[in-house]
């Protein structure tokens, strides 16, 4: 059996790396007007879609695999089955290129047999092993199809005008995952790595944190209002602030692993405080995206799968300089398209040119740094 199909983040996080290059390599000249996508979900909306529904769906399904063969001792999709779950994401990304040639309703439904696909993959061995704890990933995928179907219902003509708000909707629960994985695993990454740190918990944030965020969630998509999604994520502000506060220590700067973690659960901080301000007419709401997205989740799942592809290849914990130039050029990149075009929207088409050339570059080091690592198998010669 190939190496690269042994684990399930193997494929995926090569694959999401690739297609984060490709796909920002594409989309910043169709936006600045030098090029044309002809793409079933349009050119603006294949953008969306593909960096939550596409990219970050691949990271989670690498993430998650390897989880749950952790969490529950038992196989997770691995060889013939890895592969096959791989091809079914990469058809759902090639696919819609070809909306002259192929059916709409064909296109979304390889599209949308993805994700039950990845529940069923981590869902049976979570239940016979009796995991009640991790089960709650199962509804979260379910919701997260359900914004899926909704913006192809949207393409499809059955319920218009609704494909950017469950494009929002799809953000708001990657949100949420980050938010109840970042607290389980950021804390038990910091304690480890740094010896001696003990980390600050305080039970009513724990609980606080995930809430605010599904109350905003729920808030952001039923609600015209925007000043009931603009107090849930003040609510939001305050208590994954207090959380990440806790986490602190000044040791932190020593290691790129660690610290990339920490600046990503903290660009989800700022998107919810720019949501906030949007809520109060301070902050235009096309601006209040790209924290939560090219913030929170790029430099995260950065951050994530250079230290998950370390620890399950049985590699030590520490990356050099190359991808320490990685994590500061995707949070560059975060702030040139998250921050800056609020105080200057004047210079928006710059920007988005930089912060294109620093994702772009964050993820080219992060390739060809961890392709070898992904492609060989386990130094210890465990399978995996």
């Amino acid at each position: 059996m190939l190496a690269l199909f042994a684990l399930g983040f193997r494929p995926f996080f090569l694959l999401s790396s690739l297609f984060a290059i490709v796909s920002i390599a594409l989309w910043v000249p169709t936006f600045v007007g030098w090029l044309s996508l002809n793409s079933y979900y349009g050119q603006i909306g294949w953008h969306s879609h593909e960096m939550i529904f596409g990219y970050t769906a691949a990271v989670i399904a690498g993430f998650l695999l390897t989880s749950v063969r952790n969490w529950t001792e038992r196989v997770t999709a691995r060889g013939w089955t890895l592969a096959a779950l791989a091809l079914l994401w990469c058809l759902g990304r090639i696919l819609p290129f070809f909306p002259s040639v192929l059916p709409p309703v064909v296109i979304a439904l390889v599209d949308l047999c993805f994700l039950p696909a990845l529940a069923v993959g981590i869902g049976v061995p979570l239940v016979r092993r009796g995991e009640r704890r991790n089960l709650l990933f199962l509804p979260l995928i379910a919701a997260f199809w359900m914004a899926n179907l909704l913006v192809h219902l949207a393409i499809l003509g059955v319920m218009a005008n609704l494909a950017h708000q469950a494009v929002v909707l799809g953000l708001d629960l990657v949100v949420l995952l980050i938010v109840i994985m970042g607290g389980r695993v950021i804390p038990f990454f910091t304690e480890r790595a740094l010896q001696g740190v003990l980390i600050k918990r305080w039970r009513a944030i724990e609980w606080l944190a995930p809430i605010s965020v599904i109350a905003f969630t729920i808030a952001e998509f039923f609600f015209i209002d925007a000043r009931i999604a603009g107090v849930c994520a003040g609510v939001a502000v305050i208590a994954n602030g207090m959380r990440l506060g806790g986490w602190y220590t000044r040791r932190l700067g020593r290691l790129p692993l660690l610290w990339v973690l920490h600046l990503g659960y903290g660009w989800i901080v700022v998107g919810f405080l720019l949501k906030a301000g949007s809520a109060l007419a301070l902050i235009p709401p096309q601006f209040t995206l790209h924290a939560f997205s090219a913030g929170g989740i790029g430099v995260l799942t950065l951050g994530m799968m250079a230290r998950v592809s370390l620890g399950h290849t049985a590699r030590p914990l520490k990356v050099g300089t190359g991808m320490a130039i990685a994590f500061a050029a995707v949070n560059l990149a975060a702030l040139t398209r998250g921050l800056l075009p609020i105080l200057h929207p004047q210079w928006l088409l710059e920007f988005v040119i930089l912060a294109g050339v620093l994702w772009v570059t964050a993820f080219a080091i992060f390739t060809v740094v961890y392709a070898p690592i992904l492609l060989q198998p386990r130094l210890d010669g465990r399978p995996g």
